[in-house]
């Protein structure tokens, strides 16, 4: 499903128009998009749990010149399914 045909499903769901449901939609974005980047967890009930999770630095070897390598921290985006979702994918 892309995001046209997301937008066209929760515009049905919801009985509203498309640019209504396109506008609802880029606000929940940009709502989960800033409590990330402030580095707050989000958790939607029956859906599950996004963070921001540090990996930290490591070293990496490239295999073709056997060149060692460090790679620096970085922060990762992760999700994790709740109960409910996992069940209802089974």
């Amino acid at each position: 499903m892309n995001n046209k045909e997301f937008i066209e499903a929760y515009s049905r769901d919801l009985g509203c128009s498309t640019t209504e449901a396109s506008a609802l939609a880029e606000r929940i974005v940009s709502v989960l998009t800033r409590e990330l980047q402030e580095g707050n967890s989000v958790c939607i009930q029956d859906f599950g749990t996004f963070e921001v999770k540090k990996k930290m630095e490591r070293i990496s070897v490239i295999p073709s010149t056997q060149q060692r390598i460090l790679v620096p921290p970085k922060l990762v985006l992760g999700f994790k399914p709740s109960v409910g979702l996992k069940e209802k994918m089974k």
